[in-house]
């Protein structure tokens, strides 16, 4: 089994399941004793800024803010460099905790011995 999953994000309200499931499966594999990395790309982008978790609905499931936390509390949430750039989001605007970085880092991480990347 992998000791390390990585998790590319790349859907954000406009594709609200993919975008639950991506976070779901980080919080149950962190509270499983996984060391998770989360990678915020695309539209998740914007939930690297406080609030913004808190508009997304989606029914039956876990509200996005308690996964975005729990991903915080014992994993790594990553913000893409390119991704950011292109919504003017910057390091000071984001949420405690998450980290803006580039491919480089998520090809490193994700190509790491033991680790499973996953992309939704």
């Amino acid at each position: 089994m992998a000791k390390k999953l990585v998790i590319k994000v790349t859907a954000g309200a406009d594709a609200p399941e993919r975008c639950s499931q991506a976070f779901t499966v980080a919080a149950v594999a962190v509270a499983s004793g996984v060391e998770v990395s989360v990678w915020l790309t695309g539209e998740s982008a914007w939930f690297a800024l406080p609030g913004r978790a808190a508009e997304f609905e989606l029914p039956h499931a876990a509200p996005l803010p308690d996964l975005i936390d729990s991903v915080l509390a014992a994993g790594h949430l990553t913000l893409c460099t390119q991704c950011a750039a292109r919504r003017d989001i910057t390091e000071k605007d984001v949420i405690e905790g998450v980290r803006i970085a580039g491919a480089q880092v998520f090809v490193q991480e994700a190509l790491a011995e033991d680790t499973q990347a996953l992309v939704y």
